[in-house]
């Protein structure tokens, strides 16, 4: 089985990012086949400025290198690395329905608040599909808000399928798991959007800023509280063995505490879970050639399949010679 996914260099990772998915890539990495890549073509899409897209990309491959992505175990790389797929978009365009992508809620979300949507956006979902089939991906681990776009993809490499033959294997998709979802400092979900977030790497003192001032609600010191409804308490989760969760747990449903010390419990506890891969982050910082070397790797890698795939798709559709 190969399992496949792609994250946008849209920012710098923060927690939730790395909760809701990266620890779960990582987690994949040692049980299938995995391809993993940093989807700058569909960057495109928001960041204009070239100088910071190469930054936010090449950052976005330490990044995941330092939290433990093991380049002899996945395949890392950057997507306009393998040309083939927009190759392979070319093919899949000339046959994507219209009304297929004009349902996708991306583009749709944004034409019903009146916002001017660009044809990267239109067709987002049929590179996205290139993405995957390029690699004969069988799993596609993601959110929620991406099922429809594998549905689509699968729509896209069924239709192709019918016409031309069994070229492309349909994926399925790997729902990330609910329960990482993660809390922002106001209480919503952390996300770049809501300016709420906690950066992974973020200087510690800074971060221990922004969690101290993490909104709480006004009940009395004395008040028991239930740590299940409390956002605090679930950033805290994120962090705490079973032993320590427990013992918060009950501070919470004892009372006569306050949120500040829960506060310092989560910086202390964030501080030393990323401790490990801040060391390693400093390194490949000071190393980037190892960097650039791993990500060259990948993408030679990632070509050769995507350059298979591509192939038997044109000689299928005719526009490759036998």
């Amino acid at each position: 089985m190969r399992v496949l996914s792609g994250i946008q260099p849209t920012g710098r990772f923060h927690w939730g990012n790395y909760f809701g998915a990266i620890r779960q890539y990582i987690a994949l990495q040692n049980e299938e086949e995995s391809y993993y890549f940093i989807a700058n073509l569909h960057a495109l899409n928001t960041i204009r400025d070239p100088a910071v897209l190469r930054e936010l990309t090449l950052e976005a491959a330490i990044d995941l290198l330092a939290l433990g992505l093991d380049p002899e175990k996945a395949t890392l790389f950057v997507q306009s690395d393998v040309p083939e797929v927009s190759e392979l978009c070319w093919l899949l365009m000339t046959g994507a329905p219209m009304g297929l992508l004009e349902r996708c809620h991306a583009y749709k979300d944004k034409k019903e608040r009146g916002l001017t949507a660009e044809a990267g956006l239109f067709t987002y979902p049929v590179l996205m599909a290139a993405d995957i089939l390029a690699y004969d991906a069988n799993i596609v681990p993601v959110g929620h808000d991406q099922v429809q776009h594998i549905e689509v993809c699968r729509d896209l490499a069924g239709s192709f399928n019918h016409q031309f033959g069994e070229v492309f294997v349909l994926p399925k998709s790997k729902v990330l798991d609910d329960s990482a979802k993660v809390p922002g400092t106001d209480g919503e979900k952390m996300s770049k959007s809501y300016d709420n977030t906690i950066g992974l790497f973020e200087d510690p003192k800074k971060a221990r800023k922004k969690i101290m001032r993490i909104t709480t609600d006004s009940r009395p010191m004395a008040e028991p509280k239930d740590p299940q409804t409390d956002h605090l308490y679930q950033l805290y989760s994120l962090f705490a063995d079973a032993a320590q969760r427990e013992a918060m747990a009950e501070k919470y449903r004892a009372g006569g505490f306050g949120y500040g010390e829960v506060k310092k419990a989560l910086a202390n506890a964030a501080e030393a879970y990323f401790s490990e891969a801040r060391q390693r982050r400093e390194h490949l910082v000071a190393h980037p050639e190892e960097v650039r070397q791993v990500l060259a790797a990948g993408a030679k890698k990632a070509r050769k399949k995507a350059g298979e795939v591509l192939l038997r798709a044109q000689r299928a559709c005719g526009v490759a010679t036998e």
